[in-house]
């Protein structure tokens, strides 16, 4: 069984790969390319980006009267992340080197950059700020969750979860307590297939 579970996650690496891969093309369809971490656009597909951009007072216009009601709601969501961000921060900072734990590179789950879109109003560039970096910041502390929990407790859920972690698949199965016993030192270390 172990078997046709790691033979699965090889499948499931290949395919996240050749869905990156997908991606990547759009770089060509779109006629855009990252250099130095930023994204440049060609010539021609800037402008007829930029004649795409809908003016804030019609964008407010057409806006539904309760997504304009909800704004404070959603914005005052942003102390709290803030806060999560610097407690998790400062959380691995200390702790996983005590642990030997590789820490999480905050600029890879953190990406802002579709303020490069020019067909985007200012608004619409703040919200694309604002989602960036809160879906970012969950990645970003899940992933911390998720090593420490490697570290402290790697056992599966006997429930099934809508969602896994990239750990998970590292964790004892639920039940095996001399797996558990026998190996729990080597997992807690094992992080070697960590890019």
């Amino acid at each position: 069984m172990r078997d046709r579970i790691q033979e699965l996650l090889r499948s499931i690496k290949q395919l996240e790969k050749e869905l990156v891969d997908e991606f990547h093309k759009r770089e060509k369809v779109y006629s855009y390319e990252i250099r130095n971490r930023k994204v440049y656009f060609q010539g021609e597909i800037k402008r007829q980006n930029r004649r795409l951009i809908k003016k804030i007072r019609h964008y407010l216009k057409d806006a539904a009267l309760l997504n304009i009601i909800t704004v404070p709601f959603i914005w005052s969501c942003l102390p709290p992340a803030l806060l999560m961000d610097l407690v998790v921060s400062i959380f691995q900072t200390i702790c996983f080197p005590v642990y030997s734990i590789p820490k999480v590179k905050r600029s890879d789950y953190i990406i802002i950059d579709r303020h490069y879109l020019s067909y985007l109003n200012g608004i619409e560039k703040i919200n694309c700020y604002y989602c960036g970096y809160f879906t970012g910041l969950i990645a970003y502390t899940q992933e911390i969750a998720a090593r420490t929990e490697q570290y402290w407790c790697p056992i599966k859920h006997a429930k099934r979860t809508r969602a896994h972690h990239s750990r998970y698949t590292n964790f004892f199965d639920y039940g095996d307590g001399s797996g558990y016993r026998r190996g729990n030192k080597r997992v807690r270390r094992d992080f070697d297939d960590l890019d």
